[in-house]
């Protein structure tokens, strides 16, 4: 498809739902709709073709596609020529019902085959039928493709793709298929390239991020890819989600503690705190292994905040088996859980099994988790008060900043600081997302600290310079609506389960 003066360029939305993989999917979406000349819709006005990235993992992930979907079909009977497409873990498993049950889809395709949606658009429009898409396996790298990225200072870094384990409550490894590797030269090429456009912070990114060498049998080669990171100049700071405990190994703990531009930060789900439960899940690991990993990451990087994921109400859970969770909970002093009340996922052998845990009472585990996770990231974060932290300043985080004149931020250890901004003892009057500053830590709530002082110290870097070259362009209207709790950088943490 191609623009012309007297054809202007058809405008594009992008409506995301799920995991940071599916953020960073969104992100080559884009890119690749304006690599084949759609513009992004202005805010506010209807796209011409509205593409929804979908999850499969979340509760009454069908309903609210089709919920979405059937807002969309008025729309779309009093708009000739616009085409709605469907892709995502959602696609990948309904793909044989979705143009059945909304006929008006145009285009589905799946986690597989993201590159060819421009040419499904196109097909879909000429020949006046659904087109529908679903590979089985790679044909390309993800990464290989055109991306439009969210953030001109953070980034996503892809370095593997697809799961080989067999988790009882998890659909993503049938949907993503096997494990697939990336080199680690294409992966750090991709890094400098970031760098050398701004960028200072990369995630590397995977479904079962430390197992990441298994395709080309190199069982250290996560490791020695976060200590080839710390050699790239100019990269400011390396995360990494999300791990499993099965494959997490000391030379991991090794490199993240020898490696400085490595952060003190690790979400390493849990699940269940019960052998039994975790035996159910086909989870390969027990909890005495689970702590162990989270003390000898304590004992290597004293200051690291470590948050995890959390299913309760599985079947066949007692209540013993809860408490046993609630003793990891307390042991373990998460800065942060993501917690989350079991639920049938169809095509899951969960979803068959017996001895399913009456609402009402997953309902009360979860209320009385919640409680303890709360009370524990409280405390964990009352230690913080009085410290000295460097912020990279971020963007669209501080949902309250206008209101009480605070800018946001985020330490080395991710917690989300508010600061003031107060820059009455430095030679500066402002700062820009991915700029850094230094402030003292004031207050503690359970999901973020404050800074209320004035700044001590503020570094104006690349990352701030690119990001203002970008929003001292022409604005060009944003099309993505990014279902997930921050936009501008990647979110630290999704609000779903993680695979690991």
């Amino acid at each position: 498809m191609t623009a012309t003066p007297q054809t202007p360029a058809r405008t594009y939305e992008v409506r995301t739902y799920g995991c940071q993989m599916n953020v960073h999917d969104s992100e080559r979406l884009t890119g690749l709709l304006e690599d084949a000349g759609y513009a992004a819709a202005p805010a506010g006005e209807q796209a011409d073709v509205v593409v929804f990235n979908t999850c499969a993992v979340r509760e009454n992930a069908d309903n609210k596609l089709y919920g979405n979907l059937s807002h969309l079909a008025p729309v779309k009977a009093k708009r000739p020529g616009m085409q709605i497409a469907v892709g995502g873990c959602m696609a990948q498993k309904d793909r044989d019902t979705i143009v059945e049950r909304a006929p008006y889809v145009d285009v589905v395709f799946g986690t597989h085959n993201i590159g060819s949606l421009p040419a499904l658009l196109d097909r879909a429009r000429s020949q006046e039928e659904a087109q529908v898409e679903i590979l089985e396996s790679l044909s390309v790298f993800p990464s290989t493709l055109p991306t439009k990225r969210d953030s001109a200072y953070a980034a996503w870094v892809s370095i593997s793709v697809g799961c080989n384990n067999t988790c009882t409550f998890c659909i993503v490894p049938s949907l993503r298929g096997k494990e697939t590797d990336r080199r680690p030269g294409d992966i750090l090429a991709e890094i400098r390239a970031l760098v050398a456009e701004g960028v200072t912070e990369v995630t590397l990114l995977g479904q079962n991020v430390n197992a990441y060498g298994v395709e080309f049998g190199d069982r250290q080669a996560f490791s020695k890819l976060l200590r080839a990171c710390g050699e790239i100049e100019g990269l400011e700071r390396v995360r990494f989600t999300s791990p499993h405990p099965a494959e997490f190994t000391d030379d991991v703990i090794e490199a993240m503690a020898q490696t400085p531009n490595v952060m003190p930060q690790l979400h390493m789900p849990l699940q269940s705190g019960s052998d039994r439960v975790l035996k159910a899940m086909r989870r390969s690991y027990r909890q005495a292994k689970f702590l162990g990993i989270i003390e000898r990451v304590r004992a290597a990087m004293p200051h690291a905040a470590i948050s995890t994921d959390i299913i309760v109400g599985f079947p066949g859970e007692t209540e013993e088996d809860f408490q046993a969770t609630l003793d990891v909970v307390r042991r373990a002093r998460f800065a942060n859980a993501y917690t989350f009340q079991y639920s049938i996922r169809p095509g899951t052998p969960a979803a068959t099994m017996p001895d399913q845990i009456a609402p009402e009472v997953v309902k009360d585990r979860y209320q009385r988790l919640v409680a303890v996770v709360e009370e524990i990231a409280w405390e964990e974060s009352k230690k913080l008060v009085g410290r000295t932290v460097e912020l990279m300043v971020s963007e669209g985080e501080g949902r309250k900043d206008r209101a009480t004149a605070r800018l946001s931020g985020r330490g080395p250890d991710n917690r989300l600081v508010h600061f003031a901004a107060d820059f009455s003892g430095v030679e500066a009057d402002s700062v820009r997302p991915g700029d850094m500053v230094t402030v003292q830590v004031t207050y503690a709530a359970p999901h973020h600290l404050v800074a209320d002082g004035p700044v001590l110290a503020v570094r104006r870097t690349r990352a701030g310079d690119a990001w203002e070259r970008r929003t001292s362009a022409p604005p060009a209207p944003s099309g993505v609506g990014l279902g997930m709790p921050s936009i501008g950088a990647p979110a630290p943490l999704p609000p779903a389960p993680a695979c690991g």
